[in-house]
């Protein structure tokens, strides 16, 4: 079953790279008393993740915050290393969290994986966004091509913020 408008998030941990190694975030310290605005990309350094995707939210990060968000995160099936190199090749390290669901659990308990081995990828996130205020789905955006980032991309989500 897909999360749904009005569902509370599961329980799950990330790993974040830090200059200091991998840490772990779970969902509650990402969303708990807090705006958080989580978008989901089927993979780190892909075209549409980083040439749109991801781009946007950096662009419009501060427009976001204007409107109350407190936090952003970028969430991908991928291990952590991956997840730090793409924060510092796109030069939003310290700006956005790039969460590591690396044995892709948050998703797959989120009913939002898509398997996408005939393009080499394997399991992976659905492209998506979702506003969440203190822990509850209050906007869902599930992209239907996984090459296009338009009803998750920030433009759409400042307009629901």
């Amino acid at each position: 079953m897909t999360i749904a408008i009005g569902d509370r998030l599961p329980d799950a941990t990330f790993k974040e790279k830090t200059k200091d190694g991998p840490v772990e975030t779970t969902v509650k310290d990402l969303t708990a008393g807090k705006k958080t605005v989580i978008f989901a990309v089927p993979g780190a350094f892909t075209p549409t993740c980083s040439l749109n995707h991801l781009p946007g939210y950096l662009d419009n990060l501060d427009a976001l915050k204007a409107k109350g968000v407190d936090e952003v995160a970028v969430v991908s099936v991928n291990d952590w290393h991956v997840m730090g190199a793409w924060a510092e090749h796109s030069g939003g390290q310290g700006k956005i969290h790039f969460l590591a669901d690396w044995n892709g659990a948050f998703t797959k308990s989120l009913g939002l994986d898509a398997d996408l081995s005939a393009g080499g990828l394997g399991v992976r996130a659905k492209r998506f966004s979702m506003l969440v205020e203190d822990g509850v789905v209050k906007s869902l955006n599930v992209e239907e091509n996984p090459g296009q980032a338009t009803v998750s991309a920030a433009a759409a989500m400042l307009e629901q913020v």
